[in-house]
């Protein structure tokens, strides 16, 4: 997008057809299946890389690494939802969390060395920095309602938000698996039960919905460990005895599946614009993170930046100042 299309001191209420294209999915059910399936991934994909393979934690990362730039570069770029690209990024998360957790924990090599810091003190040390990642986002006045980010900033902080939090739901999933003597099977039991609750939470009390959000992205993470290891573990441990590769293979698989699924549900039913962002503190206006498109009165069909959908709805169109994705 070249510039805003609105100077700072500009009044948001002098422009109230303009909106942004969404960038990020709504919380439905799917969401969460294709979160769980995606960190599961993550965690085969990076012991398939670190022990199977033996690369160590360090080259693992770097790789790991070098493709979450090349997909959030993508996803930050993009102009409206990719399903595909959205949910590549949020694989590279998983990927490079779960490596960033390990060297943290146990330290370098492909097996667990003595000079980490250690499970416990690892989630200590990622919940803090996932605090003052809240703060500092509180602080720049950007919305909290991740179904609702529709400006730049915010959706940085967002990414930035959810690589910690798998981060730290990899290092928390390791200390209750196996600090607590619990072990990956009767772990996966009691972090279902806590998301339960939390489900019952967000329908039955007045709790802050980011708040549940928030709780619920993190517990996924050692969810999908959890149930990631029952795939991959040998039968005598409990596990299903897959091994990595083939393990890594099935979910990727599943995971494809259910993007195209949702791939073909967006363009069937596209996702309404946002409101051009503004600051909750200031007021002003921010710079967008989707395409720009505005709102005729008068239109019979709704075109998602060219895309039909169904009757009775106003046409969106891009606005001159957005370039098309």
């Amino acid at each position: 997008m070249s510039s805003l299309p609105w100077r700072a001191d500009v009044k948001v209420a002098e422009h109230p057809a303009r909106y942004v294209m969404r960038k990020l999915p709504q919380l439905v059910l799917l969401f969460w299946i294709l979160k769980i399936i995606a960190v599961t991934l993550g965690e085969t994909a990076g012991d398939l890389f670190g022990i199977t393979l033996k690369l160590g934690y360090i080259d693992t990362a770097l790789i790991f690494l070098a493709y979450f730039v090349v997909v959030l570069t993508l996803q930050i770029r993009a102009k409206r939802f990719h399903p595909a690209l959205f949910w590549a990024v949020v694989l590279g998360t998983s990927m490079v969390g779960t490596e960033i957790s390990d060297f943290l924990d146990r330290g370098p090599g492909h097996g667990s060395a003595p000079n980490g810091v250690g499970y416990g003190w690892g989630a200590v040390i990622l919940t803090s920095l996932l605090a003052i990642i809240f703060v500092v986002w509180w602080r720049t006045g950007e919305t909290y309602d991740v179904e609702n980010i529709a400006s730049r900033k915010g959706e940085i902080l967002y990414w930035i938000a959810i690589l910690v939090s798998n981060t730290l739901g990899t290092a928390s999933g390791d200390w209750l698996s196996d600090n607590t003597g619990l072990g990956f099977r009767n772990a996966f039991f009691v972090i279902a039960g806590i998301m339960l609750a939390i489900l019952a939470a967000h329908y039955l009390t007045n709790i802050n919905s980011m708040l549940l959000f928030w709780l619920a992205f993190i517990l996924t993470r050692p969810l999908g460990a959890a149930g990631g290891d029952s795939l991959i573990k040998p039968r005598d441990e409990g596990g299903l005895g897959w091994g990595t590769f083939w393990g890594s293979m099935a979910l990727f698989v599943v995971l494809v599946a259910l993007v195209i699924y949702q791939t073909i549900q967006v363009r069937r039913h596209p996702l309404e614009p946002l409101p051009y962002p503004i600051n909750r503190r200031t007021g002003q206006p921010q710079e967008p993170n989707g395409a720009v498109v505005t709102s005729p009165r008068h239109s019979s069909e709704l075109t998602d930046a060219g895309e039909a959908s169904a009757p009775g709805r106003p046409r969106w169109q891009l606005s001159p100042e957005a370039d098309p994705d």
